[in-house]
């Protein structure tokens, strides 16, 4: 098993679509496709995000995560994450994430007591209590020993996203073109 920084354009569109696609359902509405297209053309045009996979011994993906730069660019958000059903490993989410909280100062976010849990057994120790009921998680190598000495992550606005859609539908259409053509040629091997 190991990581792998997809940084190929073609194979980078094809797992940031899977990766939404898997994150919010293939029924999720205009979601997976907004999150898509402001990653795109806010987080990687600006190199404040990065997809990963983690791929076997064959370099079959087994796992994909999307990583936010935080605003200073010191560490790295885990903003989205995925096991893919037909890898052959288990826990391949998991491994990705422990993989990860060894090597770089990672932060997460805990919405539920299972997933604490989950990332707890990663390796990420250092917990604080976040906005309504999150908790927020950071490896040993990342330098915040409170909340307040967290910078924000880079984000993009998911509403001026939609709003572009409705108001051009140009950009609508080449960013759903653009996802199906991912989904349709993820990479068996990276």
């Amino acid at each position: 098993m190991k990581v792998v920084h997809v940084k190929n354009e073609t194979q980078r569109d094809a797992c940031l679509a899977r990766l939404c696609a898997e994150v919010y359902g293939h029924e999720a509405g205009i979601a997976p496709l907004a999150t898509f297209a402001g990653t795109l053309s806010a987080l990687m045009t600006q190199e404040a995000a990065r997809v990963l996979a983690l791929v076997d011994g064959e370099s079959r993906p087994a796992a994909l995560a999307l990583l936010t730069l935080d605003e200073q660019g010191e560490s790295m958000e885990v903003a989205m994450l995925t096991g893919l059903d037909d890898a052959q490993v288990t826990d391949p989410a998991q491994r990705l994430v422990k993989e990860l909280a060894l090597k770089a100062p990672l932060r997460v976010n805990a919405a539920t007591a299972e997933q604490e849990r989950m990332f707890r057994e990663c390796g990420i120790e250092r917990w604080f209590d976040g906005a309504e009921g999150v908790r927020i998680g950071v490896s040993h190598r990342h330098g915040a020993t409170r909340l307040d000495e967290l910078p924000p992550a880079m984000r993009f606005d998911e509403r001026a996203v939609i709003q572009a859609f409705k108001q051009d539908k140009a950009i609508f259409d080449g960013y759903k073109q653009r996802f199906i053509r991912g989904l349709e040629s993820f990479p068996a091997v990276l």
